[in-house]
């Protein structure tokens, strides 16, 4: 039954609830479909086929019961492989954690299995999320599904391909500084990371701890309110994690941007920014002109300093975290005559390019002699960039600027070095900040997906779901089905 493949997890849902299909059915349609493209796409690291039958199984027998189920329960989705499954493979794309087997979950993944939602997989990503294209994994390269010819974005390039290619319904990936949202823009569908503490980091392998926050892909906003319900709220066993309940996620879907105030920050509408991308952007003001917001534009004044402020702050915090796999208690071994030569072999041959360069930078800011110099100035820079978004969000409801400063490039692009550099500067204010951001399809330039992005006050996912599902629901150009090079 292909025509499954594509329908909103709100969608199936309903069929399900009908008994027009069942949990078993919906399931291996998706893992045929995984099998039928994924050689080409290469979204996943591994397929949890037995699991996710047994799983689908367990929920068409509590259907048949008449047990109350959740929104997601029977619905097919894919979890970024840095995010932990007990007795499930959990590599992070690295050959130093290939054969690592949790023997724990992510508090997300244990939310998602209280809802009954069924795991087809772990996607892809750069290493550790250390990447802008999902080319750094140690295992392959992923490719957009729209365009094979093209990456599909990164760290969490494997989990936007696998629902732009409709193996799931949904994923799960970390946003560090962009990671979700810039594939979600490359291959069309919707990112939204979260204020930094309603999801809970626990389980969730860290690449930088004060910028990560776990996020979701979907295919519609309400697909994407239904996730932040189950996903979010207080985890004691995070301490970063918010205290008290989330809200009904959901009851933010109003079609009426009616008096809301948008600002468009006129650094981020500069040079560096492809002429169709600066368009899109302005179509999506006077369209929410059109729909009775009231867009202008505003400045952000440290804009230039965001990207160098990011960069040295994330392999400072990279390098901490990647300290852990020295070969001694879990992960790749390589044995050596002494610990001093294990360490060393291990890590040599057990890190990607990226990642050693990562290192070698953040070891470098964090060192005596530059402490001073790089990192300590970047946090103050960063303190800045929060003041910046603070005194704009005074006024203003929500900001309006592209979440990538391009389309997707190929992989033989010749400007590709300069573009994944830059592919940072729209998404990472968000994670210095900890607010929430929201990036939305907005139609294509040349068959390739155009992102909108929505940068909101903390806690202020409330008015990025109502702007983001009033577009989508006065508009054609938020929802993209596969076509053209791609994998259909």
């Amino acid at each position: 039954m292909s025509s499954l493949l594509g329908l909103t997890a709100h969608e199936l849902q309903g069929l399900l609830k009908k008994k027009e299909i069942s949990s078993t059915d919906l399931v291996k349609e998706h893992l045929t479909k995984i099998k039928t493209v994924d050689d080409k796409i290469k979204a996943l690291v591994t397929v949890t086929e037995k699991e996710a039958l047994e799983q689908a199984q367990k929920v068409d027998e509590q259907r048949m019961r008449g047990d109350e189920l959740s929104p997601l329960a029977g619905i097919p989705m894919a979890l970024t492989d840095n995010i932990c499954t007990s007795g499930i493979r959990t590599t992070c794309a690295s050959r130093v954690l290939e054969n690592f087997v949790p023997p724990y979950s992510a508090t997300v993944t244990e939310k998602l299995q209280r809802e009954d939602a069924v795991l087809l997989g772990k996607c892809n990503l750069d290493e550790f999320g250390l990447g802008a294209t999902t080319e750094n994994s140690a295992f392959f390269a992923t490719h957009n599904p729209r365009d094979l010819q093209a990456v599909p974005g990164g760290a969490c390039g494997g989990a936007a391909a696998a629902v732009a290619a409709e193996e799931v319904a949904f994923s799960l990936g970390s946003d560090t500084g962009g990671s979700l949202r810039q594939p979600a823009s490359f291959c069309g569908v919707i990112g939204l990371k979260p204020t930094y503490g309603y999801v809970s980091r626990y389980g969730v392998i860290p690449c930088a701890s004060s910028l990560d926050q776990v996020g979701c892909l979907t295919r519609d906003m309400m697909d994407c309110a239904l996730v932040m319900n189950a996903i979010s709220g207080h985890d004691p066993l995070d301490s970063t994690s918010l205290s008290g309940k989330a809200p009904d996620f959901t009851e933010f879907l109003i079609n009426d941007v009616q008096g809301l105030k948008i600002g468009l920050p006129k650094e981020y509408l500069r040079g560096g920014l492809a002429p169709e991308i600066l368009a899109s952007v302005q179509q999506a003001a006077a369209k929410l002109e059109e729909l009775g917001a009231h867009c202008e534009e505003v400045s952000l004044p440290h804009h230039e300093a965001v990207l160098a402020a990011y960069q040295i702050i994330a392999a400072a915090e990279a390098s901490s975290n990647l300290a852990r796999y020295d070969g001694v208690r879990y992960g790749l071994r390589v044995e050596g005559e002494d610990m001093d030569a294990l360490f060393k072999k291990t890590r040599s041959q057990g890190f990607g390019a990226e990642v050693k360069k990562r290192i070698i930078l953040g070891t470098y800011v964090l060192s005596s002699e530059q402490y001073a110099a790089y990192y300590l100035k970047a946090l103050k820079v960063r303190t800045l960039i929060k003041k910046d978004l603070a005194r704009v969000f005074q006024d203003y409801d929500c900001l309006l600027i592209p979440t990538t400063p391009t389309v997707a490039f190929n992989f033989a692009e010749k400007q590709k070095q300069v573009l994944t550099g830059n592919l940072d500067i729209f998404t990472s204010p968000a994670n210095l900040a900890g607010i929430p951001a929201l990036s939305l399809p907005w139609g294509t330039v040349q068959g390739r997906p155009v992102g909108l992005q929505l940068l909101g006050r903390a806690f202020g996912e409330e008015t990025l779901l109502r702007v983001g599902y009033t577009l989508e629901q006065n508009t054609e150009l938020t929802r993209l089905r596969l076509k053209g090079k791609g994998v259909s």
